[in-house]
């Protein structure tokens, strides 16, 4: 089963990863773990912490009309 949902923020492009996270079975050390980075920096995706480049990526969607939409696909992996 796929989950869709429409990305508008940092903050629900965070939720939205969250949700593929648990849906992976992944914690968020693993995750950080296999993408070579911190739990906190995962955290701080997850959150939708503010920086510079998502306000100025959010700024220029909501300018042109852009809408993004992320979909999430589990599938059977490995880990």
């Amino acid at each position: 089963m796929e989950y869709t949902g429409r990305v508008t923020s940092p903050e629900s492009l965070g939720r939205i990863l969250q949700q593929a996270r648990l849906l992976a079975g992944l914690s968020q050390r693993e995750l950080a773990s296999r993408l070579g980075t911190t739990q906190r920096y995962i955290w701080e995706l997850e959150a939708g912490k503010p920086s510079l480049l998502m306000t100025r990526l959010f700024a220029a969607m909501h300018e042109t009309g852009m809408e993004l939409t992320a979909v999430i696909s589990p599938s059977e992996r490995d880990g």
